[in-house]
Formats: structure tokens, sequence, C-alpha cells
């Protein structure tokens, strides 16, 4: 049955919602297609015959149809998952604890999901309670479906091989789900690192472009002392380095996985060599250096390194908007703003006002940081609500920290080939500011004095005349002595070899 026909409105308040890639799903009656029966301590439960997933996850959809997104929207969580189940088969039929044949065929089962295939049977909303227990069901469930199919064998028939007797062996949610959101982390930070060092490299190429482009500086959005436009795109490329190392030094921290816990940490259940057994077999099947906490009970309730990955996710965002919202202002105008860089028309700005274009790439990157502070303060809240000897609130802890993941790589994508790239100076613009304005001013005090260059500064302002003009006018300074305090590289603070620029008074002074 194809369950894209079972599709009917959210609203229908007798429907369970089925969460997959797109939009939710609803199931009622199922009147299209055949149904097989399943059972579970609660009783029975009907479940499309063609369905992967079983009655633990058909309950879960009809509990929590709220978010709209599906486990499928992440889907190295799901191949986390798959990964987290290949090692345990592994490491069951290596002890003695799982028949070859069946752990075999769970371990092709999960090396499809691996490689792609049946990410769309991970209907279940990601947010949801009893800790990720429906989760990690759903996950037993398909990979028992599809491994019975590859003994020759239906759907459902679990006489054969069981989600949790031969799927789930040796394991609890408990330590699957932490140790599966962990690994899908992983893979979400090593997708966005190198797209985040790109964006920087863009900075930093735009440095090197603009090393000779002279500026006003400003704080507080009063202009201050001299700067060049390189400089102020080699701080961005800096500024987002460093957030580059604080994400890097997480992923070690999120290798620390807690399976053979069990359920709170004491490894009921499983054999006391599973869980060096079930490590290795990680390491090997995920290249990562996984290593077992050296407490379990600890680490099977701790949420610490959730924090601080989110903390980092927050703090780039943070940074990234702040860039965001420099861009903005130095490209505002282009007549009545700062009008200092041009960034690239991307689409038209208006629908009342021709000719108008926006920043909407920045604007875009700054929603993004937006929503990554508040899942910040999402992650904060459930890892404070963690009780005992286990956080039931890791669903939302992984959703929140997933997305921020996703949303970030694609918004460095976003920022570095539709805006900054295409970046360009109004140099003539740049120029005459520099020539006019009062900030020069402070580099002349150490030669006249403070109260000396206030002074002038009130005469330039007033009067509407430059720094120079004023100086020489009043025999304050040679026009040799000024040429030197003046210089562009004396005004920047950089060197001879970094910059060539000569201010026109300073090439007609030579």
């Amino acid at each position: 049955m194809n369950l894209e026909s079972l599709t009917k409105s959210i609203n229908d308040e007798r429907c369970i919602v089925v969460d997959t890639t797109g939009p939710a799903r609803t199931l009622e009656d199922n009147p299209d297609g055949p149904l097989r029966t399943e059972r579970d301590s609660l009783g029975e439960f009907d479940v499309p015959a063609d369905a992967y997933w079983g009655i633990h996850t058909a309950r879960a959809l009809a509990n929590f149809g709220i978010t709209r997104r599906a486990i499928s929207n992440y889907p190295d969580l799901v191949i986390a998952l798959a990964r987290v189940k290949q090692a345990a088969a592994r490491a069951n039929r290596d002890l003695g604890d799982l028949e070859p044949e069946k752990a075999e065929v769970i371990d092709r089962a999960c090396q499809e999901i691996i490689d792609g295939s049946l990410h769309e049977e991970f209907v279940l909303g990601a947010i949801q309670g009893g800790a990720g227990t429906s989760t990690n069901m759903c996950a037993n469930e398909i990979i028992a479906n599809r491994a019975l199919e590859l003994l020759g064998f239906s759907k459902g028939e679990y006489q054969h091989l069981h989600p949790i007797d031969d799927v789930n062996r040796s394991q609890s949610t408990n330590d699957v789900y932490p140790t599966a959101i962990k690994l899908a982390m992983v893979r979400g930070i090593q997708a966005l690192l190198p797209e985040h060092q790109a964006l920087a490299d863009s900075f930093g190429w735009k440095a090197d472009e603009f090393a000779d482009v002279l500026k006003v500086g400003r704080t507080q959005l009063q202009d201050a002392v001299p700067m060049t436009l390189g400089q102020e795109f080699g701080g961005f490329r800096t500024t987002i380095e460093e957030d580059h190392d604080r994400l890097a030094e997480v992923i070690p921290f999120l290798c620390e996985i807690n399976m053979g816990a069990t359920a709170i940490g004491t490894g009921i259940t499983a054999d006391s060599r599973y869980p060096e057994a079930v490590r290795a077999h990680l390491e090997d099947i995920t290249g990562l250096p996984v290593r077992t906490a050296p407490d379990l009970i600890e680490a099977t309730s701790d949420t610490g390194v959730f924090m601080t990955l989110s903390g980092a996710l927050k703090r780039l965002a943070v940074k990234l908007s702040k860039i965001c919202n420099d861009l903005r202002l130095l490209s505002s105008g282009p007549q009545a703003g700062f009008g200092e860089i041009n960034l690239p028309a991307q689409q038209a700005g208006s629908s009342i006002m021709p000719g108008k274009v926006n920043p909407v790439i920045p604007e875009v990157v700054n929603q993004v940081a937006f929503s990554i502070i508040g899942s910040d303060a999402t992650v904060s809240a459930a890892s404070e609500a963690g009780q005992l000897q286990l956080n039931a609130f890791e669903p939302v802890i992984a959703s929140s920290i997933l997305q921020s993941l996703m949303w970030m790589t694609k918004a460095c994508v976003t920022l570095r080939v539709n805006c900054v790239d295409g970046i360009t100076a109004n140099e003539d613009r740049l120029r005459q500011q520099v020539e006019s304005s009062v900030g020069v001013v402070t580099a002349l005090t150490p030669e006249l004095g403070y109260q000396q260059s206030a002074k002038l500064a009130h005469e330039a302002l007033h009067s509407n005349r430059s720094i120079r003009e004023l100086v020489l006018e009043q025999g304050l300074m040679s026009e040799e002595q000024l040429n030197r305090v003046l210089s562009p590289e004396r005004l920047s603070g950089v060197s001879d070899e970094t910059t060539a620029i000569v201010l026109p008074e300073v090439r007609d002074a030579d």
C-alpha cells in the first residue's frame, strides 16, 4: 500500500498522524489496503501490511502527532541508529548471544539503511515522550521486518526474528538513543565544519582584496578613527575561525558512549564483555574513536556534552548574526545610508517600490541565528529537567541540536555563495568619508595635545573644512609633519607592505 494515499487533514481528530520527510501524513482505518495485526503488552493493533514499522511505532504515531517533522528529516540520526544496531548485532554474535544467521540479516538490513534505504519508514515525529523509546522501537521494527524479508518471511512474523529479543538484544533505549544522537551530531559537525571554514576563507579573500581600501571606523555608530576595509573583513574571518575551533573541540566528547549501560548504567541483561565488544564494532563501523564512558551510571543520566555543543553553536550563531548586521549596515542606502559596500543583488526587494533591493541573504542568516539561540535555551531547559538516572527530554535536545547543525550548515553556504563572494567596495565614497572625517584628528593628539585636537575637530565639524586644511592654515604643523602623521599606514596601523593607498592630499604633496 502506498502511504501517500492515506494522507488526510491534520485537523481530523480521528486520525493517527504519521510524520515523514515532508508534511505529516495521517492514517485512519486504512480502507485502501490490507492490514496486519500485531500484539504487545497492551493488546492488539492493526498496521498497514506493507509498513516496515510495527505496533510500537503505530501507538507512538497516535500519541505524538505534534511536530510534523519526522525522524526521517534527520538522516544522520537514522544512519546513526542503524550503525548502533549493526554494532550490537555483531557484538552479540561474537559473544554467542545471537544466532549467526539472525546477526547476518540484521547486519544486512542495517547496512541498507546506512546506504540510504528505508529512511521514509522512520515516520515517527522527532519530539516524543519516553526518552526516545519510540524512536528505538521504530528502528527495531524496521530493521526486524526488513531482516525477515531477507530470510524469506513476511513482515510481522516475529516468531522467526523479533524486534526486541533479537534486534534490541543487550540494549536499552537509554544507551542506544544517546549514543545514536551523539553519532548523528558528530556527522552534523563534520558537515558543518568545511562549510564554516569556506565562509571564513571567503571573508579572508575579501580582506586581501580590500587591503588597500581606507575607510572610517565606527564605535557606537559614531565616526571613529580610520582603518581599512580589509581589516574589517579580516576581523570577520578571525572571529569565524575561532568558532570553527570550538566546534571541532566538541567531537571527542561526543565520541564517549554508554553502550552496555542498558537501562540505568548497571548493564543488566548484557554480557559483561558486551560494552567493549560493541564499542570496538562501533568504532570500526563509524571510523570514529568511540570510547566507553568510565561511569555508565553518570553517562546515562548526563547531558552535559549536549549543552557544550549547543553553546558552541549559539556562540557561532550570535557572532555570525553580528557580522550579518554589519554587512547590512555597511551596505545600507544605497544613497541615504552608509553605502560603503555593495552586496550582490539577489531578488527584487519590494512589491511597491520599483528598483529596491534588500539584503535578503544576511537577513535569512540572522533568522537562522535567532532560531539557534532559541534552541540553545531549549537544550538548557531540557538538560536541567533531567531527573535521577535518566533525562526523559533527550528527544527535544536531539531535535534542537540536529536542526541547528543542518540550518547553520546551509546558512554558511548561502551567505558565502550568494553574498560574501560577490561583495564590492565603494572606494570613492570611502575615500571621501576619510578625507572629510574629523576622526583623523586622533592621530594629531600626540603632536598637538588633546585640547588643541578637540578644538580642531569642533572647527572642522562646524565649518565643513578638513582637518588637514585647518592645521596648515593655523600653522600648527608643517606639511611634511602632517603628511607623516596622516599617512594611510599610520592611520590604519598597517605596514607599508600591506597597503599602498595614498590619500589625494598626500599624493599631491609627494
